[in-house]
């Protein structure tokens, strides 16, 4: 019993260090350099660590309730606004904004996202697009 008791102890405070509150200072100096390019006007209120399976990445809510995902290098992967906000242009890849200009002029980008094989934007109409990691269209994720 007393090892079991042990054993779920480690467990508790092994979950407990996955996510961490941490001062803006902590972020990967690439971080902080993204964050006051592209996002000059907002402040930074919120920045979580996590820690999993032996990553860091780091959860960055801004004050104007933008949400930025990073990785361990300081690397932007992830940037979601409210569905009524504009992400600015500098932070969509050129190929990816040309494509949404010329097909959905009426439509801008609120969220996009990066992963290890390709990267999705969502639309203000609700669209999310799909390209593969050079910027070129693969289809509509509805």
């Amino acid at each position: 019993m007393k090892k079991l008791a042990t054993f779920l102890a480690f467990l508790l405070f092994a979950a407990c260090d996955n996510e961490k509150v941490v001062d803006e200072n902590k972020l990967p100096v690439n971080a902080q350099d993204y964050i006051e390019a592209h996002f000059p006007d907002a402040r930074i209120s919120q920045v979580v660590r996590e820690r999993d399976n032996l990553e860091t990445t780091y959860d960055v809510i801004l004050d104007n309730q933008v949400k930025l995902e990073f990785d361990h290098k300081g690397d932007c992967y992830s940037i979601e606004s409210r569905r009524t906000e504009k992400l600015p242009d500098t932070v969509i890849p050129v190929k990816v904004l040309e494509y949404i200009r010329e097909h959905y002029p009426d439509a801008f980008i609120t969220d996009w996202e990066k992963d290890r094989t390709d990267q999705e934007v969502r639309l203000s109409n609700h669209k999310e697009l799909v390209f593969n990691l050079a910027g070129t269209f693969l289809r509509i994720d509805d």
